[in-house]
């Protein structure tokens, strides 16, 4: 499996989270970002125990590949 870090929010204080990864071998992405735990929110969800919510700032939209209409990971 290899991992391929496609951006970090460029306006993150810490300059740490969120962050887009892409698992290559897996085909899927993998999201840093801020555990939701509002209640109100997670009731509003159709979310099995087994999984969790992450929140990420729309501007991190811009690094989805199918977003920026690129065929791979910048590696």
């Amino acid at each position: 499996m290899t991992l391929h870090k496609l951006g970090k929010d460029p306006e993150s204080p810490s300059g740490g989270s969120p962050t887009i990864y892409l698992d290559d071998a897996k085909d899927t992405y993998l999201v840093q970002g801020l555990k939701v735990e509002d209640a109100d929110r997670l009731t509003q969800l159709d979310l099995p125990t087994h999984e969790t919510v992450v929140e990420i700032p729309r501007r991190m939209v811009q690094f989805f590949l199918e977003v920026k209409g690129d065929a791979g990971p910048d590696v």
